[in-house]
């Protein structure tokens, strides 16, 4: 291939043939020595100046799951626990302690000045597992309307007095086999009762809406007496 040289000032053209080979591929004698240029390398990627987080570490695989796929053994959802995970953790030995105390102090101070306002005032009678037994007793009484004076009219609250009655059921069960003789007496006789009192209140109930409609062909009145269990 032949280079062409500008010419400088007034000096003649001079054309330099730099084939180092002739046409038949023999190396021509008067070719130039100096080293053939080595073919240009391919240009190296321009590096970005903002570094990157994967300039120095190696890019990790994606992983692609199907949304149908089985859960890992560590991503299986945990057995719902018997405790309800809302409730605070229970208190401690020393925090028990320390607020019975604390209960116990206030309470005395609170009897001494009622007692003070009140002279001649008997201490309260200490708690029991029979007072708590007639005291949802006659809660459930006075929610059948146990209570009403004559000629008012009684106010029932069926709900209430159900959930009375079960409420001394739940304790009746919790305690069985750890009453003596005489507490086992007292619940027994104490549940019977209000239980056969809500179904004489309901059925009185019965009776005093039916009385307001003709009764159907064939009923008999109901006869009065205790009151039976209604199926």
């Amino acid at each position: 291939m032949s280079e062409y040289t500008k010419p400088e000032s007034n000096k003649p053209f001079v054309v330099t043939d730099r084939r180092k080979f002739t046409s038949d591929g023999t190396p021509r004698p008067d070719a130039d020595p100096s080293p053939a240029r080595e073919p240009r390398a391919a240009s190296a990627p321009v590096e970005s100046a903002v570094p990157s987080e994967t300039s120095h570490h190696a890019a990790e695989p994606i992983e692609f799951k199907s949304p149908h796929a089985a859960p890992e053994p560590s991503e299986q959802p945990a057995e719902p626990s018997a405790v309800n995970p809302n409730l605070p953790p229970p208190p401690t030995a020393s925090e028990m302690e320390q607020a019975h105390a604390a209960y116990k102090a206030t309470t005395d101070h609170l009897e001494t000045a009622v007692r003070a306002a009140n002279p001649g005032m008997d201490h309260p009678p200490a708690m029991s597992f029979a007072q708590i037994v007639q005291s949802i007793y006659m809660t459930a009484i006075i929610q059948l309307g146990g209570n009403t004076q004559p000629g008012q009219q009684p106010k029932i609250d069926l709900m209430g007095a159900r959930q009375s009655i079960d409420m001394l059921a739940v304790i009746a069960e919790k305690t069985r086999g750890n009453l003596t003789e005489q507490e086992t007496r007292l619940l027994d006789t104490s549940l019977f009762e209000i239980r056969m009192g809500f179904l004489e209140v309901t059925q009185a109930l019965t009776r005093s809406a039916a009385s307001r409609q003709p009764p159907p062909p064939g009923a008999g009145p109901i006869p009065p007496g205790r009151p039976t269990i209604v199926r």
